[in-house]
């Protein structure tokens, strides 16, 4: 089966032009410290995918029907109400960390949490590198 056509794609736009343009200083502040973080678990630098997400690293994404795409390790995108956490871990099988995590959403492959300091980065990080 051939590779998928996404919208979201890798860019060549600037990380730092993108965290610019964010007008509420707290939420600049946890993306810079996501950043920070996710620099550190993956080894990769951030890159825009799409005009709103950053992401970290790249692989090839396969679903079980045999579609493939290019997609990100580990990323984010600031929301209106909420910063967007995606992974590879499959949150179904992470109750045990997302417990002990702190306040927040859950979507089929994302993360939702409103501030960094509303949760434990350690369990963070912990859910981020896991490959449920």
């Amino acid at each position: 089966m051939a590779k998928a056509k996404l919208k979201t794609t890798e860019t060549n736009s600037p990380v730092d032009a993108f965290l610019a343009k964010l007008t509420k200083p707290d939420v600049k502040a946890d993306c810079e410290a996501l950043i920070a973080v996710m620099s550190r678990l993956t080894k990769c630098p951030p890159m825009m995918w799409g005009a709103s997400i950053i992401g970290f690293g790249k692989h090839e994404l396969k679903y079980e029907i045999g579609r493939t795409l290019d997609w990100f390790v580990m990323g984010f995108s600031p929301r209106s109400t909420s910063l967007v956490l995606y992974s590879n871990c499959d949150l179904a099988k992470a109750s045990a960390v997302l417990q002990k995590l702190g306040p927040h959403k859950t979507g089929k492959s994302c993360l939702y949490i409103k501030r960094l300091a509303d949760v434990d980065v350690k369990m963070l990080e912990r859910l981020l590198m896991t490959d449920y």
